[in-house]
């Protein structure tokens, strides 16, 4: 497939939590929407729709191996990735994909893992702006009384990939 360089792709997923559209472009994965009525994302006119049976390569991965954990049978993503963020951010970014599946943790622990443990607002805020949602696991990260806290899908998607992955992994994720 032929694209002028820095061309971004997007192409609409069904799943079990809803209409998924995934961004991609040359260098990876970009950013995965969830469909949400009360908020609404506006796709830019620069941005190319994907076509189903010509999907970039990202996209196509992407798309594969969503399917393949939503049937259980995916617990670790392996895409290339290209999301968009400060370098704090992207540290916070690259610990959620350390937090293992079928796991959570607070955002304390997320503080402590990214080397500010006094910056638990700032790594909430950060995991708040994950553009990669579900690859990069920030729905794995909860309150530290357990109770479920923001995300971007809502918190009944949060919680529907928290049981998923509960029961494939047969785990107590709050244990």
């Amino acid at each position: 497939m032929n694209h002028p360089a820095g061309t971004i792709h997007y192409f609409d997923m069904a799943s079990p939590v809803g209409l998924l559209r995934l961004i991609a472009d040359d260098e990876g994965l970009r950013e995965i929407w969830f469909e949400r009525e009360d908020r609404p994302e506006a796709v830019q006119p620069t941005w190319v729709q994907a076509n189903g049976s010509q999907l970039p390569a990202p996209i196509a991965a992407t798309r594969k191996q969503l399917q393949e954990y939503f049937a259980g049978k995916r617990q670790h993503f392996e895409l290339p990735l290209h999301p968009v963020g400060t370098p704090f951010q992207l540290s916070v970014w690259q610990q959620l994909r350390l937090i293992p599946y079928g796991t959570t943790i607070s955002y304390g622990e997320l503080a402590r893992r990214v080397g500010n443990p006094n910056a638990s607002r700032a790594v909430g805020a950060a995991n708040g702006r994950n553009p990669l949602s579900i690859v990069v696991p920030c729905h794995r990260v909860i309150g530290s009384n357990g109770s479920l806290t923001g995300f971007s899908g809502g918190l009944p998607i949060k919680q529907k990939l928290l049981a998923l992955e509960q029961r494939t992994t047969g785990g107590d994720l709050f244990g």
